[in-house]
């Protein structure tokens, strides 16, 4: 039986990559957007796609755009909690409105949208809830910080999740992209801070300097990306944590030796029992 697949930020990137590999495999797709006429007049019509209205942001929204879904389908097999943003710049640079509106997508959205997937997937006994996370979100780096804080959040989601829908019939992965063309370096999705500090040219004006170069360049193909998804999605016993790119999988396991050392140097000093009163 094909998969209803409800995907937010699927009007371009890796959301609309996703949905064209679903819609390819047989599935149908519930493409989430802000725009939906917008979004439908960019790509032919197809007969297993509807355009929703949703801006994450706003939790009502996302019911009813999950209920219109299910009025029409009658279920969400699938849920990708794609859309999201990044935002470019050192820690102290950051100031708390460009913070606190990078949370509000990335983090709370996420939430928001679960929350208005979850009892339609109860209900039916079965479902599978995608977090788009990052390599960054399983270590972070100069200049991203405040972004893969975010990533950092959607991870702790994601394995609490996991373990509390397994007994309903449910799965919940996170999905850790290494660096694809998926236009996450280009204006539309990729924000900058408004104040940089010149203290932080060695290490965030470098990143910043990449980042100008390398939209368009990065090494991945989104989609692979998305057929990795489908596997992911067709398995017996998905995985709760998916890194994907010859990058991400280099990332994870430098952490892991980095992680290992300072564990064995500093295992004396902090692995105490107890503290005296």
């Amino acid at each position: 039986m094909a998969k209803v697949w409800f995907i937010t930020g699927a009007s371009r990137g890796l959301g609309q990559v996703i949905a064209e590999a679903a819609l390819a495999a047989g599935d149908v797709v519930v493409a989430a957007v802000r725009d939906p006429e917008r979004a439908a007049a960019a790509v032919p019509e197809h007969p297993r796609r509807m355009f929703v209205r949703l801006d994450v942001r706003d939790e009502a929204q996302a019911h009813a755009a999950a209920a219109v879904a299910v009025e029409r389908f009658g279920r969400i097999d699938v849920l990708v909690n794609n859309a999201g943003y990044g935002l470019l710049g050192a820690i102290e640079e950051g100031a708390a409105d460009e913070v606190e509106a990078l949370f509000r997508t990335n983090v709370f959205g996420l939430l928001a949208v679960t929350r208005a997937v979850l009892p339609y997937m109860r209900r039916q006994g079965s479902g599978h809830v995608l977090n788009i996370s990052s390599l960054g979100g399983y270590a972070s780096s100069s200049g991203w910080g405040l972004y893969c804080a975010t990533k950092f959040a959607v991870e702790g989601i994601t394995e609490a999740l996991a373990q509390e829908v397994a007994p309903l019939g449910i799965y919940a992965t996170v999905i850790e992209p290494g660096f694809f063309r998926t236009e996450f370096l280009a204006g539309g999705s990729l924000g900058r801070v408004r104040r940089e500090i010149g203290d932080y040219a060695a290490t965030v004006g470098a990143v910043r300097e990449f980042a100008n170069g390398h939209d368009g360049a990065q090494p991945g193909d989104p989609r692979q990306l998305a057929q990795v998804i489908l596997k992911v999605v067709a398995a017996e016993r998905p995985p709760v944590r998916v890194p994907v790119g010859a990058d991400a999988f280099a990332r994870v396991e430098a952490k892991h030796a980095a992680v290992e050392a300072e564990l064995a140097q500093w295992r004396e000093v902090a692995a105490v029992r107890g503290f005296a009163g």
